[in-house]
């Protein structure tokens, strides 16, 4: 019994190694009827053992005389039964010119160093069918067609050619400046300054055109005038009496003036004072008095007035050389203009060619 059971043990393990051996050689056509010129394609698929290499035929152009071969894919391999055993299928672009029942013998493998053998194959090619009994229906071939004219072929070509052209216009300008190496000439024109007592008459004018005073507003009123009269005096005589009180404005003027000339002046500063300080409330012909002390004052202080002579604008020449900076920057300009309008140029050709 035990022999047999051995038998059947030994049996078994053969037929498994038989299996494992197997080799199957396979081929396929996806079309058995082409015309003459169409394509088809063959199949070459082999199943073997994975520890197995194999060899698939090589083709240059011809697979047998009046068949072409036109590509061949790579291998495609797939595992099977837990990567014991493996699938590899290669595909092969024929076409005919000539029109015949070809026999495809079969194509060989080499296997570990063995030669397998897959099984035949056949195609019909066909030629194109001809009607003869109508000639007046073959026609020749149709002349070269135009394309249609299009704006959206052009827009592109239109806006590059007027943005070169202004590019074109400001590169000229550059090379222009380059080359004349003019020194940089500016003109400043210089207003002369008013004298001090005009300014202060302008502004006291416009202190009486807003009456400020009649707006229920003193302290406003003799700030803004005695700001003017304190602006006028520095202007005037020297020193700045922005920065000073009162009593020390009149006594600076009083080195320099006679007690007479600032009498209405330290008459304005007291009443300013109260004013500012003591919250007083003058009348309305006492704020008009003051006011008439100032221009009074600027009147009898102002620098003595040529006659009919009028202040007139000076005008400065200022010639600069071009520095090197300048001359750097135009230079850059002229290199990215050129190249800007070189490349312009460049496209417009070609799309002009390849439009026309």
């Amino acid at each position: 019994m035990k022999k047999y059971i051995f038998l059947l043990i030994g049996l078994l393990g053969l037929s498994v190694a038989s299996y494992a051996q197997t080799v199957t050689v396979e081929a396929r056509i996806d079309s058995l009827q082409i015309l003459i010129g169409e394509q088809a394609k063959i199949q070459l698929e082999v199943s073997m053992d994975s520890k197995q290499h194999a060899v698939f035929p090589q083709f240059t152009d011809t697979l047998m005389q009046g068949i072409e071969v036109l590509e061949v894919s790579q291998p495609d391999t797939q595992y099977l039964n837990n990567k014991q055993r493996l699938l590899i299928t290669q595909e092969y672009t024929i076409t005919s010119f000539d029109s015949a029942l070809y026999y495809v013998q079969p194509l060989s493998v080499m296997i570990d160093e063995k030669e397998y053998k897959s099984n035949p194959l056949a195609l019909k090619v066909y030629s194109i069918p001809v009607d003869t009994e109508n000639p007046d229906h073959f026609f020749g071939p149709k002349d070269v067609m135009k394309a249609p004219f299009a704006w959206e072929d052009w827009w592109g070509l239109i806006a590059i050619s007027f943005l070169a052209i202004p590019l074109l216009i400001v590169l000229i300008y550059l090379i222009i400046r380059v080359r004349d190496n003019k020194p940089i000439i500016r003109r400043v024109k210089v207003e002369p300054k008013l004298p001090p007592h005009v300014l202060a008459m302008k502004e006291i004018e416009r202190v009486k055109t807003e009456k400020v005073w009649q707006k229920g507003e003193p302290k406003a009123y003799y700030t803004e005038l005695t700001d003017i009269i304190r602006t006028y005096i520095s202007d005037r005589f020297g020193f700045n009496a922005l920065e000073m009180t009162s009593s020390e404005i009149v006594d600076q003027l009083t080195e320099i003036k006679e007690k007479e000339d600032i009498s209405e002046l330290k008459l304005l500063f007291q009443t300013a004072d109260l004013v500012k300080f003591a919250k007083h409330n003058p009348l309305m012909n006492e704020n008009d008095a003051n006011l008439i002390n100032a221009i009074e004052f600027i009147n009898e202080t102002k620098e003595p007035e040529v006659e009919n002579q009028k202040p007139q604008p000076t005008e400065i020449t200022i010639i600069e050389k071009r520095s090197l900076c300048a001359k750097i920057l135009l230079i850059s300009g002229i290199v990215i203009l050129s190249a800007s309008i070189i490349a312009s140029f460049v496209y417009i050709g070609i799309q002009l060619y390849n439009l026309l």
